[in-house]
């Protein structure tokens, strides 16, 4: 059962990128963070109160709440407004791929910060992964030569990718700090998420964007993408998520929820009509299998 979620896992975050995509051409990927949030929020907050009789977790000590709240800023905000506009910028097959990265980056981050150790066969690993990762981003595509624009926008994906991967990693350090003492996974998801609604409407309230945002979601096909996108990634992926994990050992239940660009190779062809070259499908496998040797010592 573990596996089986844990793969599911995967195939609900590659759909998830395929709707932000879309919906971030439309309408900015400024907007699709922000309304994903409230929608993800809204989902997990009636979930807890199915599963635990409150909308959300009252007696959750307050470093919790501190711990917790940094991650998802970090993670949430910061993080995934970088990858969402690298869905942009250079699709989601190569964006989650750069996201393979975030258990190199977690395992630098835990080595310097939480002083654990990292063996050789983890150097190793890390090695592989980045250079499978550089192989593949480093390949030129169709029509990147034709300016220097699109040079640079390829570039700036590039760099937003990492971000993105760099975010999620500080994200998943600090939620380690949070989720001390046994303390339920959904109900440090939700705290990650609500902080995250909080802080992202507090910029956009501030820069006096919260006009055009509505406005930007009277468009339908984009409305559409962003509450699919939110139902399949922070809501029904991040329950598999938990039942994986619950279900199988940490480091299988990771490996196979890594596996989402692996699944956006075909999806990616079919929905954006990218050409996938020998090349990217071997990069791609090379990254993962790093970073399943990560997961998995």
């Amino acid at each position: 059962m573990g596996e089986i979620a844990a793969l599911g896992t995967s195939f609900f975050w590659s759909l998830t990128s395929i709707q932000f995509t879309l919906a971030g051409r439309r309408v900015g990927s400024g907007m699709v963070n922000r309304a994903r949030l409230v929608v993800a929020a809204l989902c997990l907050s009636l979930t807890h109160l199915l599963v635990y009789g409150e909308l959300w977790p009252t007696r959750a000590e307050t470093f919790r709440w501190g711990w917790l709240g940094l991650s998802g800023t970090m993670g949430l905000v910061l993080g995934d407004t970088s990858l969402f506009r690298a869905f942009v910028l250079i699709g989601p097959r190569r964006a989650m791929l750069l996201m393979t990265l975030v258990p190199v980056i977690s395992s630098l981050l835990a080595w310097g910060w939480l002083r654990e150790t990292l063996r050789l066969v983890e150097i190793s690993a890390i090695l592989v992964t980045v250079g499978g990762i550089a192989w593949v981003v480093s390949e030129k595509e169709p029509g990147q030569g034709a300016s220097v624009e699109s040079r640079r926008q390829y570039g700036l994906g590039v760099l937003l990718g990492l971000g993105g991967a760099l975010g999620q990693a500080l994200g998943l350090v600090m939620a380690k700090q949070g989720l001390v003492g046994g303390f339920p996974s959904l109900s440090a998801t939700l705290i990650r998420m609500v902080v995250a609604v909080g802080v992202i409407w507090s910029f956009t309230l501030i820069r006096g964007q919260v006009k055009a945002t509505w406005r930007a979601l009277g468009d339908r096909k984009a409305l559409v993408s962003i509450i699919g996108g939110a139902l399949t990634g922070p809501f029904i992926g991040v329950w598999l998520s938990l039942t994986a994990v619950q279900h199988t050992p940490v480091g299988i239940a990771s490996t196979l929820m890594a596996m989402s660009p692996i699944i956006l190779i075909p999806l990616s062809h079919w929905v954006f009509h990218d050409k996938i070259s020998p090349r990217a499908v071997l990069g791609t496998v090379v990254a993962l299998v790093g970073a399943a040797i990560i997961f998995l010592t």
